[in-house]
């Protein structure tokens, strides 16, 4: 068999998933041949990994020289799990260059740079992969199936509720994401994920967004209107903590990926949540207009004390809600606080009023309720993780829900977020027919 040659870009976080799949589970499918980061140590450690995955050791490259890389490894197909701004120059460079990508969702942030995907897809004739793993959980496929198999008939509107609780949501303002024109803000690099999954489950497109919202708990203006006390730059530092702050070096994983790295590029990875040069929002919602003429209801909230999503859809024959409880409580136990349920040991701890858990319930008219069984897998996301990145390694098979992603379904998951941050620049609602994207008009 031969086997698909990969170079891997951008060596963060976001790549271990693909270098541990491609030397170990999918080897007889693929290979890793280089790694492509700027900063050395995450290079080093990259190729340290690959190889413990039982990989020979990839060549390492700078970003820089993207196609030198792709014509002398003999390059088939690129993995971008880079920053988020630079999604774009990166896929349209290897596109020019004669292979097909694979990228991390969002696609891009902003619409310009969507259509210069748009256009190198059309001059190239490449493929471009988006991995949207929230397709592949279970509880969402199924959400998917009850809509799809027309038991609550034609959606009319969705409501959608996300909470990003006080650990996860707070480490958006740590890192990079804090600055809207590397992240375009949560409506696209968070928020994508939803709005795909919306595109999805009703099968239609956006068409009109108005938004509201601004950064009202995190940053330093509404640390010193709360009293605040005066805070480190950084969680890193000696003397007392508390539960906002993140100090590598209580974690040896992102200490030797991040606080060991940062001499070399000044990236630091734990700066305060309520500091200065968040230009990002922590609070959202949004009014959509689809074209089938459904409307959803959004809303976004960065600083939840629980975490997870609530998903209601309603149609012409009844109603489908799906209710998602990912953590019930940051507890102290956790380094973080404030402790939502005192009885609780951990988030799932049956003593919790908030336990974790999921529930899909299908109730139609003139009928009782009926709970709609999950059927979860073994690994990430309820066995959802192993299916994409079988469709990515080995090749979608046959497959009724239509969840794997290409380019196209990542440029109608931004535009939501595009238009959004239109919205909430102008303060009136957005056609994404505006966007300038051609695809969008269509």
């Amino acid at each position: 068999m031969t086997r698909t040659r990969y170079a891997v870009v951008g060596a963060g976080g976001r790549s271990q998933m693909y270098v541990d799949a491609i030397a170990g589970m999918y080897a007889d499918h693929a290979e890793l041949v280089a790694i492509c980061e700027p900063n050395p140590v995450r290079a080093a450690l990259a190729v340290s990994r690959a190889v413990a995955a039982g990989s020979a050791a990839p060549s390492t490259w700078h970003p820089d020289r993207l196609e030198d890389m792709i014509r002398d490894e003999r390059v088939d197909r690129v993995v971008i799990t880079a920053r988020d701004d630079l999604h774009a120059p990166l896929i349209v460079r290897a596109l020019d260059a004669g292979v097909d990508v694979v990228v991390e969702k969002p696609l891009t942030i902003d619409a310009d740079m969507a259509a210069s995907i748009e256009d190198a897809v059309e001059r190239t004739g490449g493929d471009v992969l988006l991995t949207f793993n929230y397709r592949y959980s279970p509880r969402n496929s199924a959400l998917r199936q009850v809509i799809q198999d027309g038991l609550i008939g034609e959606v009319t509107s969705i409501d959608f509720q996300w909470m990003l609780d006080t650990k996860h949501g707070a480490d958006y303002f740590r890192r990079w994401h804090r600055e809207k024109h590397h992240s375009g803000g949560l409506l696209i690099h968070k928020a994508s994920h939803h709005f795909d999954l919306v595109n999805w489950w009703i099968h239609s497109t956006p068409r009109r967004v108005y938004a509201s919202g601004g950064l009202r708990f995190y940053g330093s203006e509404n640390a010193a209107a709360r009293g605040l006390a005066p805070r480190h730059d950084r969680g890193t530092h000696d003397g007392e903590h508390d539960g906002f702050d993140l100090d590598l070096r209580d974690h040896p994983h992102l200490k030797e990926l991040y606080l060991d790295a940062e001499g070399h590029d000044g990236y630091l990875r734990d700066r305060d949540v309520f500091g200065e040069g968040i230009t990002i929002e922590d609070n959202l919602a949004l009014v959509v207009d689809y074209r089938s003429g459904a409307t959803l209801s959004y809303s976004l909230n960065a600083h939840a004390p629980w975490e997870g999503y609530r998903v209601a859809v309603n149609g012409t024959l009844g109603r489908v809600e799906l209710d998602v409880i990912e953590r019930g409580a940051v507890v102290e136990s956790e380094g973080l606080h404030p402790v939502l349920d005192p009885s609780a040991t951990d988030a799932g701890s049956s003593g919790s009023v908030r336990p974790e858990g999921e529930r899909l319930v299908l109730q139609r008219h003139w009928e009782l309720p009926v709970e709609v069984e999950i059927v979860g897998g073994e690994g990430g996301h309820g066995g959802g993780d192993a299916i994409l990145l079988s469709d990515i390694f080995v090749g979608p098979g046959e497959d009724p829900l239509g969840r794997p992603a290409d380019w196209r379904d990542g440029v109608q998951s931004i535009s939501v977020g595009i238009a959004g941050n239109r919205s909430l620049e102008t303060g009136l609602p957005v056609d994404v027919a505006d966007l300038g994207i051609r695809l969008l008009r269509s």
